[in-house]
């Protein structure tokens, strides 16, 4: 008779063997990160199609790097964030906390989700429009902004505000550092 460690052990034990032989089968090109057949496949399809644009140019590829000092500064503003969450997940399930307490807990947890969103929004907004990493706090009516940048450009700096201000239909308070 089969108890109950030896049927989890066979469990276990056939997961990894359908996962192994997975791995073993699995083609090269995927392990390896290179797809480079896959892109000449795909020229040579294009090179094939006669409805294709013959007179199409390449547009060059901007790689971006994020710096050091602006994932510190996600990393701190998200372990703050998660400390916070804690403390409102602890308030919403104490058996002893109020009714009005969970509302205000939770009505905390969704602002500070929208805040998140918002913050995100504004990143990519500053990444697409001027091409510049940059990292968004929002505290209330105040947003502080640090791009990475080695150039200390007030037009820039200006720019920025406004393209947030522009989200915004009451005034915010608005501060750009550059660093790098």
């Amino acid at each position: 008779m089969i108890n109950k460690r030896s049927l989890w052990f066979l469990t276990l034990f056939s997961l990894i063997l359908v996962l192994s032989v997975y791995y073993v089968t699995m083609p090269s090109e995927l392990l390896l990160g290179n797809n480079s057949n896959y892109l000449e496949t795909n020229q040579s399809e294009e090179n094939d199609n006669p409805d294709a644009n013959t007179n199409t140019t390449e547009e060059p590829t901007v790689q971006i790097e994020e710096s050091d000092i602006l994932t510190a500064l996600r990393v701190e503003a998200n372990d703050q964030m998660l400390s916070e969450m804690d403390e409102l997940k602890a308030i919403l399930t104490n058996e002893d906390s109020t009714v009005d307490e969970k509302n205000n807990a939770f009505e905390k947890m969704k602002e500070l989700n929208i805040t998140r969103g918002e913050e995100e929004a504004l990143e990519k907004k500053i990444q697409d429009e001027f091409q510049l990493q940059a990292f968004v706090k929002i505290d209330g009516d105040q947003i502080r902004v640090v791009v990475a940048s080695d150039e200390h450009d007030e037009t820039l700096a200006n720019n920025i505000m406004r393209s947030i201000q522009s989200n915004y239909d009451k005034k915010m308070y608005i501060s750009v550092k550059f660093q790098k």
